[in-house]
């Protein structure tokens, strides 16, 4: 079991995934300050408040906060909107990273005679062989 185990660990995608996995709770830390901190705010500025949890409320209020809120889920969706836009710019920009880097020439496709020549030689070695 334990050289299983080994060998589950040693695979390149268990090590693609922890580092996807932790790059990803850096990115969301950017994102959600990026929304809380920036974009949010934007929206105070122009609906008066920061969020629309105070929206739609019904019922009884606890710590000042109403217990049955529409605006509340709104404020989710909002932030959930502008969350994807974000990663949906930070994919984008980081995409065309990946295209503009210069990678690899292409190998070039070899002569048709050179391959024919090749064969030939392949094909001298088997009768010789056999």
């Amino acid at each position: 079991m334990l050289a299983e185990f080994r060998e589950f660990i040693n695979r390149g995608s268990f090590i693609d995934l922890a580092v996807g996995f932790v790059m990803g709770v850096a990115v969301t830390g950017v994102v959600n300050a990026l929304v809380e901190r920036v974009i949010m705010p934007l929206i105070g500025l122009l609906f008066g408040e920061p969020n629309f949890d105070n929206v739609l409320t019904f019922g009884e209020t606890v710590d000042g906060v109403p217990v049955g809120s529409v605006g509340a889920v709104i404020t989710a969706l909002v932030t959930l909107l502008f969350v994807a836009l974000a990663l949906f710019f930070i994919v984008k920009a980081y995409n065309r990273m990946q295209r503009d880097e210069p990678g690899e020439p292409e190998p070039e496709a070899e002569p048709e005679d050179v391959i024919l020549l090749r064969e030939i030689l392949e094909e001298l070695k088997a009768r010789r062989a056999g």
